[in-house]
C-alpha cells in the first residue's frame, strides 16, 4: 500500500476542522476551545497539502 506523504495529516486535519466547525455552530461549548480545535485542524490541512504538492511525482 502506497500512501503519499502528507495525505494522513490532510485527512486528519479535515476531520478535526469539521469537528471544530460543528462545535462552533452548536454554541454549547466554550467558543475559545472550538476556535482552537478549528484552527488546529486547519493548520494540519494546510501543512498536509504543502507536503502533497512538495512530494508529487
Amino acid at each position: 500500500m502506497n500512501i503519499r506523504e502528507g495525505l494522513i495529516p490532510t485527512l486528519l486535519g479535515t476531520a478535526v476542522t469539521a469537528t471544530g466547525l460543528t462545535l462552533k455552530q452548536t454554541k454549547k461549548g466554550n467558543p475559545m476551545i472550538s476556535s482552537t480545535i478549528f484552527g488546529f485542524g486547519l493548520a494540519h490541512v494546510v501543512l498536509g497539502v504543502i507536503d502533497l504538492f512538495e512530494h508529487r511525482r
